[in-house]
């Protein structure tokens, strides 16, 4: 495959990427979702620096993303746990993050999570989230604690769920809905967890059991159908440290020093397992193509998101920035 077939723009030629497309699902009720269309660009904005006020920043300020002023934006961050970084979102980029849309004119803010096996609540009273809400001007919802008709049923045709599966009304039926993400592998079946496995933080703690105890191929794929429920309109990925081997909580860290952004899942963990195989993680990210990872397959047979490496392009601001995003479409090209 030629590298070239994977473009990098800088910011002068950046182009928007388009996707469009519908797909509806049959659930105990109807819901769609708006689909990639085939052969349509992907655009991901990377930057490499270790300061995440930049990282958040600038990838924001290099890609075109629906205008979020005088919407309700619902914010979905890593908080599996209250581990320091990469087990859970740092709070220098959440705290951009709620800044950045602010500044964007939204009406208002909506951080909403569920932890695991933690209390939720806890989680985020160790990370000191509740005094963040009030310093920064958002409202929380713990989805521990929503009543029952606040869960919005899902069972789409073929999924791997016994049956189905639920999101919080907040995301399903979100006006705008930004998460953010970190690099890392997972320990426990998932292989890595980036963007699409935080749709598992969307789910009531109760599915778990039936989550964890399924095979881990099957896993795999359960965690893409859940992003059936819900569309992101960005997430940014925090890579300024990864694990490259263990997580979710905790595991062997390395420096990339990058940030990632998009608004498709797909390409967004394609370029980031891309940053997991050059920094050299366990055999289970490099003993199989990025495109055959099982989230990352389903996720394509479901089209969530780019369907090949040809598709994703990545958009710098900078010389060095512009090296690691060649050096990355490399390695996606090899697959």
């Amino acid at each position: 495959m030629n590298d070239n077939n994977i473009k990098t723009l800088n910011r002068r030629d950046f182009l928007k990427g388009t996707a469009a497309g519908l797909a509806c699902l049959p659930a105990l009720r109807f819901s769609s979702f708006v689909g990639k269309e085939r052969g349509a660009m992907s655009n991901v904005a990377l930057i490499k620096t270790s300061e995440r006020s930049v990282g958040v920043r600038e990838t924001m300020g290099l890609l075109e993303f629906p205008a979020m002023k005088g919407k309700s934006v619902v914010l979905k961050p890593n908080f599996n746990t209250s581990d320091p970084f990469p087990g859970s979102t740092h709070n220098d980029t959440l705290s951009q993050l709620v800044k950045e849309i602010h500044e964007r004119g939204a009406k208002n803010i909506v951080l909403g999570e569920r932890s695991g096996p933690p209390d939720s609540e806890e989680v985020m009273l160790q990370k000191g989230i509740f005094e963040m809400s009030r310093d920064l001007d958002f409202k929380i919802v713990n989805y521990e604690k929503i009543p029952e008709e606040d869960w919005v049923p899902f069972n789409p045709e073929g999924n791997h769920w016994e049956n189905g599966f639920h999101i919080p009304r907040t995301a399903s039926e979100a006006e705008y809905f930004i998460s953010t993400c970190c690099l890392k592998t997972h320990g426990y079946g998932g292989v890595f967890t980036l963007s699409l496995k935080l749709a598992v933080g969307l789910t009531p703690k109760r599915l778990m059991r039936e989550l964890h105890g399924k095979r881990q191929t099957d896993m795999r794929k359960m965690i893409a159908e859940i992003n059936l429920g819900y569309k992101p309109d960005l997430i940014v990925l925090d890579g300024v440290e990864g694990f490259v081997d263990g997580g979710p909580s905790k595991g062997e860290k390395k420096v990339a020093n990058v940030f990632l952004a998009s608004s498709d899942r797909v390409a967004l963990d394609a370029a980031g397992l891309a940053v997991l195989k050059d920094l050299g993680a366990n055999d289970a990210i490099m003993g199989t193509k990025i495109f055959e990872q099982e989230q990352i397959k389903r996720a394509v047979e479901l089209n969530l998101g780019a369907g090949n490496p040809e598709q994703i392009e990545f958009v710098t601001p900078d010389r060095p920035s512009q090296l690691y995003a060649d050096k990355l479409k490399s390695i996606l090209a090899q697959g």
